[in-house]
């Protein structure tokens, strides 16, 4: 390659690299035996650069007489990192095969300058790969002190892969990125110093994962395929005469697009792994990735779950497509889900050979191999069953891989233990659908329940009318009393309805007089006896509320104290005020409760001393003035009577009218 002169800016740099490296080694020297590794690595980086300051200051082609240095320099600093890392020899003499390289290209006497540019450029990307491995294989705590050494040696190996990638792309180096190596190098050492004065702990072994070594190696055949096109462009460039510059740019842009392609293809992908898990590790997963991401496909949402199962499992085997079986209350299975596939039409039977295999036998069955083979599967190869509670759940038939994979134990072992996973999880999702429907019925059923005991309410109230009718028809003041209870009830029955009918949803809170809906609730039972009497010892009062439900609550309690009452007893509603807070007290002077009664079953639902009595009317009263702020108390005593007191907010005139 063309060097273009050296520069003073060069030999400063390389100068500040000589001092800060030195001082850095003299420094390591000092501390003992952990640090003599790096000491070592920062004299071969000092006489590094003091090669090159001599190189620039007295040879023609500074560059021709530094590529034995510079390889020494780098495969100091990767054993470095191996040794750090606890690797073996034979990692480290592997490591070592780069540098060799360079040396030996550096020997040759008509040694390429684009070769050498590559093995350099080769090295900076092992030497980053290798401070990644360090960094990720180390525990957490240990991470505090290694991050500024791995930083150091990052950054060493990241401008030599910038300088020599901008040396291969233009072919030759430039001057001003080479002159700025020296200071870029020479500010690594103090990161280096801190990382060590922290005493950092190493990891004890270099232990790569599936992952890592799967990004690693298909960045490192990337580089190498992409260094190669380079210098198969730069050759049809070099003789392809006039045409050699179309010809270098067609080979560059196709390059490129074949290698998008490749590391898009889900077949090479396939293929990578698999070759990755034959020949570098013992067994095919890496069980904790495998389940990691198998967990995270079965939790996420984005999805219907059932196609996320089927990807969840068909992952583990590089299958591109599938369909999930479940089973029916027909005693049958059919297709519930599918994935890049279309969904099959036909069930399969539970007592037929497939299912069969899958329920009693627990296998991961090959479908070419099943005595008798479903119409559904000609295009399938595996069906994976779905196990819940020694019960066959369903099962995923899967697609054949995209690379020919070996069915051994292990991949069968895996596939039933997800299956098992899947199957909860299917299951769980299936039962929280059930269980929404369940509570919607429950919903309406205890709607329903509420809208029997009005009901009741309104019929109890009608039958004490009936009833005093018969002492009291020819009173025209019972008269008047007994048509407007008929009116009131008939105007609950029709608003009851037509809120049943419409089902819409209970009406907003809004300001509220208290006395005008005492006065109304009272009015609906003065045809009953004891007739009961109203005081209004404060007016004016104003509560924010759903005027039908709160009306419904006072005549709820007023109807349960006449029923508790004789009839010639006595129930008074009374209004008043105090703290800021409006009382409704309704008393009575009957049979009363015992204070047992009222701490374990009066405020309990579907519990009741009436003969025909719900149980639900005080709970639901409560609950309701519980919701508004307010709250329900009661005393009373066995043969006295009984006192519920309603407490609830007042609002100001200036609050509801702002409303």
């Amino acid at each position: 390659m063309e060097w273009d002169g050296a520069s003073a800016v060069a030999v400063f740099s390389h100068a500040v690299a000589v001092l800060a490296f030195a001082t850095l080694a003299a420094w390591l020297l000092r501390r003992g035996r952990p640090a003599v590794f790096m000491a070592v690595a920062a004299v071969a980086t000092a006489l590094w650069a003091l090669l090159a300051i001599i190189a620039l200051l007295f040879a023609a082609e500074p560059l021709m007489l530094l590529d034995a240095p510079e390889a020494l320099r780098s495969a100091s600093w990767l054993l470095l990192l191996l040794h750090f890392s606890g690797a073996g020899k034979r990692a480290m003499a592997a490591a070592l095969l780069l540098p060799v390289a360079c040396l030996a290209a550096a020997a040759l006497p008509d040694a390429p300058p684009l070769l050498l540019a590559a093995l350099h450029l080769a090295l900076a990307v092992l030497g980053m790969l290798l401070v990644e491995h360090v960094y990720r294989a180390a525990p957490q705590k240990a991470r505090w002190g290694i991050k500024f050494a791995c930083l150091g040696v990052g950054a060493l190996f990241a401008f030599d892969f910038y300088l020599y990638s901008d040396a291969m792309l233009f072919r030759r180096v430039h001057p001003d990125i080479w002159a700025a190596r020296g200071i870029v190098n020479a500010l690594s050492a103090p990161l280096l110093a801190l990382s060590m004065s922290r005493n950092p702990t190493w990891t004890p072994g270099l232990q790569i994962s599936r992952q890592i070594m799967f990004h690693s190696a298909a960045l490192l055949g990337s580089a190498f395929y992409l260094v190669a096109m380079a210098i198969s462009a730069w050759y049809l460039r070099y003789v392809g005469g006039a045409w050699g510059a179309l010809m270098q740019a067609a080979c560059l842009c196709g390059a490129a697009l074949l290698l998008a392609a490749v590391l898009f293809s889900g077949a090479m992908r396939a293929r990578l792994k698999l070759f990755i898990s034959k020949h570098f590790y013992q067994g095919r997963y890496d069980y904790r990735e495998e389940w990691q991401r198998f967990t995270r496909a079965l939790a996420d949402d984005a999805d219907g779950l059932p196609e996320r199962a089927i990807q969840a499992i068909a992952g583990l085997v590089e299958s591109p497509a599938g369909l999930l079986w479940l089973r029916h209350d027909d005693n049958g299975y059919h297709a519930a889900g599918r994935w890049n596939t279309p969904l099959a039409s036909s069930g399969e039977r539970a007592d037929s050979a497939l299912c069969q295999l899958l329920a009693q036998r627990n296998w991961v069955v090959e479908l070419s191999s099943c005595p008798e083979r479903p119409t559904w599967s000609a295009d399938f190869w595996l069906a994976v069953p779905l196990m819940l509670e020694r019960r066959l759940y369903g099962f995923i038939a899967l697609a054949p891989p995209r690379t020919p994979l070996q069915l051994n134990w292990e991949v069968r072992d895996v596939l039933k233990i997800a299956g098992c996973q899947a199957a909860s999880y299917l299951a769980h999702r299936a039962s929280a659908d059930s269980l929404a429907v369940a509570r919607q019925f429950e919903s309406f059923n205890r709607m329903s329940t509420f809208v029997v005991h009005d009901l009741k309410n309104l019929v109890s109230q009608l039958s004490l009318l009936l009833v005093n009718a018969e002492k009291h028809k020819a009173n025209p003041a019972f008269q008047d009393d007994m048509l407007q209870t008929l009116a009131n009830s008939l105007a609950k029955m029709r608003h009851m309805l037509l809120k049943l009918g419409r089902n819409q949803a209970p009406e907003a809170a809004a300001p509220l007089q208290l006395d005008q809906l005492l006065m109304r609730a009272v009015q609906a039972h003065a045809g009953s006896e004891p007739r009961p009497a109203l005081q209004l010892r404060a007016a004016g009062m104003t509560v924010l509320a759903d005027s039908q439900r709160l009306e419904r609550v006072i005549g709820h309690l007023i109807q349960n104290a006449i029923e508790a009452t004789p009839r010639t007893g006595s129930v008074l509603a009374r209004l008043h005020a105090a703290n800021g807070a409006a009382l409704i007290d309704i008393s009575d002077n009957g049979h009363g409760m015992s204070e047992q009664f009222i701490r374990e079953r009066l405020f309990q639902p579907f519990v009741s001393t009436k003969t025909a009595g719900m149980g639900i009317g005080v709970f639901e009263s409560r609950e309701y003035l519980r919701e508004i702020g307010g709250q329900l108390e009661v005393t009373s005593a066995p043969s006295i009577g009984t006192t519920f007191r309603v407490t609830l907010p007042l609002i100001e005139e200036s609050e509801h009218g702002q409303e």
